[in-house]
C-alpha cells in the first residue's frame, strides 16, 4: 500500500514536521511532485505529495486560504513547502484553512533536497505499482472481453465502475447528454453544478482534472479518441481509483466507441446509397418501406431534414449525433448538403442541437414513401427560406416566405416559366447560357467581367445574353428582368444543386 502522511512525518531521517492538517494525516500518497507555478492544484491528479520551495503561496491571507481549499478540491493528499527559502509568511487564516479541511501542511528543513522525500515515496509504492500493472491488465481485458455491439457499452462500463469501485459516466460535455445513447445521465447535484450557459462547454480545461462538487470529489477525463466525449468518475470511496489506471480506463472506452462508430459507419454508407437511389427515383415502394424499415424509420410518417452549414465538416458527424439522442435516421451527403430522413415525431430542438448552432435546417411536412421526392422538395424549399430569413430551422408552408412565394410549386412554376426555354435549348444543342446568365448576374452585369471569368471573348458573352432574351422573350437592359431571373436562378439552384 501507498505510504500514509503521517508514516512518511515519521522518517527520522528526513526530519519533516506536521504545521497543520493533522486530521488528514492518514492521507495515502501516491507520488510526490514538485512545482512552483502560481495554480499548483493544477497539476495534481489525486493522491499527491505536492513540494514548493514557496513561489507558489500567496502573500496574503485570501490568498492562502483559497490555495488550500484548491488543492484540497483537486485531491491533493498534502502539501509540503521548503523552509529558509520563498515562502511569505504562512498566516493563521492559513493554517486554520488547513486544519478545517483538513489538508496537511508539511515543513520541509533546510537543506533536505526534496528528491529524498520523492524517493522515500517511491521505494514505498514499488508494490502499489505492482497493484497498479494488475489493474491495468484487467481493464484491458475487459475490452477484450466485451463485443463491439452497442448493447455491450453499458456492460463495459459498468465492469469498469466494479474494478474501479466508483460510478461512471460518458457526457458530451457541451451538453451533458450521455455520449451513447444507452449510457447513464449524470446524477442531479452534477448536471444542475455544471448546467450549460449560454451554448458554452461548462468543463473545458486540462482532460484530467478533480474537482470538489457538493462536498464529493468528482473527476473530469477526456476520452482520447473522441472530441467532447468526457469520462466523469464519482468515486465510491478513499482512497480514489489510481490516476493512471483511471487514463487507461478512459482510453479503453474511447477504443470501444471507435468499435460502435466503425460499425455505425458502414450502416450510414448504406443508408446514403438507398436514399441516393429512391430520390432518384429509382426503388418502388414496396423496397422503400423494406429499407427505411432497416433504419427504424416509419414508412408512413418521416420528415426529410435538408442541413447546410458554412463549415461543411459539421455536416459529417451529424448521423452520429442522431444516433447519440437516439434519433432513428438515415442521411445523405450530396452537394454540400446533408438530406436526413427521420420520424416524424422527432422535436425541433432536437434536429437543431444534433446539427450545431451554424447550422441551418429546412424540414419537409410528414410524408410518406410515395411522397419522398415532394418531400425532398419541400425540405430544400425550407432551407431557402431559413437562409434567406436568417433562421436556424423552418418548416415547409409554416414558415415565412421565401422571395414572395409560398412554396415549391410556386417556385417551379417561376423557374419553368423564366428558365424553361433556356434549358430546353441547352438540352438540343451544345450551350452555357445558364452557366452564363449566372455569372453575369455574380459579376455585376460586366461584359468584361463575365468574360474574364469564364475564359471567353466579350463578344461571346453578349451573344449568349442576346439569346437568352430570345429564348425567354424578356429585354434583358431591363431591371425587373434581372430581378425575375435571378429569382428564378436562386430558387432553380437551392432546390437542385
Amino acid at each position: 500500500m501507498a505510504i500514509t502522511v503521517a508514516e512518511l512525518v515519521a522518517e527520522p531521517q528526513l526530519g519533516l514536521t506536521l504545521l497543520a492538517g493533522a486530521e488528514g494525516r492518514d492521507n495515502r500518497i501516491t507520488w510526490a511532485h514538485t512545482s512552483d507555478l502560481p495554480r499548483l492544484w493544477e497539476w495534481v491528479t489525486g493522491g499527491e505529495l505536492m513540494m514548493t520551495n514557496g513561489l507558489s503561496i500567496p502573500a496574503d491571507a485570501a490568498g492562502q486560504v483559497a490555495l488550500a481549499e484548491a488543492m484540497m478540491d483537486s485531491g491533493a493528499s498534502a502539501l509540503a513547502i521548503g523552509e529558509k527559502m520563498h515562502a511569505p509568511e504562512l498566516l493563521p487564516e492559513f493554517l486554520e484553512a488547513c486544519n478545517r479541511l483538513p489538508l496537511p501542511l508539511i515543513n520541509i528543513p533546510y537543506p533536505l533536497p526534496f528528491i529524498a522525500i520523492a524517493r522515500s515515496v517511491a521505494e514505498s509504492s514499488l508494490l502499489e505499482e505492482s497493484r497498479r500493472l494488475r489493474q491495468t491488465a484487467r481493464v484491458y481485458d475487459l475490452l477484450r472481453t466485451v463485443g463491439a455491439s452497442e448493447d455491450h457499452w453499458q456492460s463495459l462500463v459498468q465492469r469498469l465502475a466494479v474494478e474501479l469501485d466508483a460510478e461512471l459516466f460518458v457526457v458530451d460535455r457541451r451538453c451533458l447528454h450521455p455520449w451513447h445513447p444507452g449510457g447513464q445521465r449524470l446524477p442531479g447535484f452534477l448536471a444542475d453544478e455544471w448546467a450549460p450557459q449560454s451554448g458554452q462547454a461548462t468543463l473545458a480545461g486540462k482532460n484530467f482534472q478533480w474537482h470538489r462538487v457538493r462536498g464529493r470529489h468528482v473527476l473530469t477525463v477526456d476520452i482520447p479518441t473522441h472530441a467532447n466525449a468526457l469520462l466523469v468518475v464519482l468515486p465510491n470511496t478513499e482512497p480514489h481509483p489510481d490516476a493512471v489506471v483511471l487514463l487507461h480506463a478512459a482510453t479503453v472506452l474511447g477504443l470501444q466507441l471507435s468499435r460502435i462508430v466503425l460499425s455505425l459507419e458502414g450502416r450510414h454508407r448504406l443508408a446514403g446509397e438507398f436514399l441516393l437511389q429512391a430520390m432518384d427515383g429509382r426503388l418502388g415502394a414496396a423496397e422503400m418501406e423494406s429499407r427505411l424499415a432497416a433504419f427504424d424509420v416509419p414508412a408512413d410518417d418521416f420528415l426529410v431534414a435538408s442541413i447546410s452549414a458554412d463549415d461543411g465538416d459539421i455536416l459529417a458527424n451529424v448521423h452520429i449525433e442522431l444516433w447519440r439522442h437516439g434519433v432513428s435516421a438515415a442521411s445523405l451527403r450530396r452537394n454540400n448538403r446533408l438530406h436526413v430522413v427521420v420520424p416524424a415525431e422527432v422535436a425541433d430542438d432536437v434536429l437543431l442541437h444534433c446539427a450545431g448552432s451554424s447550422a441551418t435546417i429546412g424540414i419537409s411536412a410528414p410524408a410518406s414513401v410515395a411522397g419522398l421526392q415532394r418531400a425532398l422538395q419541400e425540405s430544400l424549399w425550407a432551407l431557402g427560406s431559413a437562409r434567406a430569413n436568417k433562421l436556424g430551422l423552418s418548416r415547409y408552408a409554416q414558415g415565412p416566405s421565401w422571395l414572395g412565394l409560398t412554396g415549391f410549386e410556386e417556385g417551379t412554376a417561376l423557374v419553368r416559366r423564366l428558365l424553361g426555354p433556356i434549358f430546353d435549348y441547352e438540352q438540343s444543342q451544345e450551350g452555357d447560357l445558364i452557366v452564363t446568365l449566372r455569372t453575369y448576374l455574380d459579376s455585376q452585369r460586366s461584359w468584361q467581367k463575365t468574360a474574364a471569368a469564364l475564359f471567353a471573348h466579350r463578344q461571346t458573352i453578349i451573344y449568349r445574353m442576346r439569346k437568352i432574351g430570345e429564348l425567354t422573350g424578356l429585354d434583358m437592359g431591363e431591371t425587373s428582368t434581372v430581378a425575375q431571373l435571378w429569382f428564378a436562378l436562386q430558387i432553380h439552384e437551392a432546390m437542385h444543386r
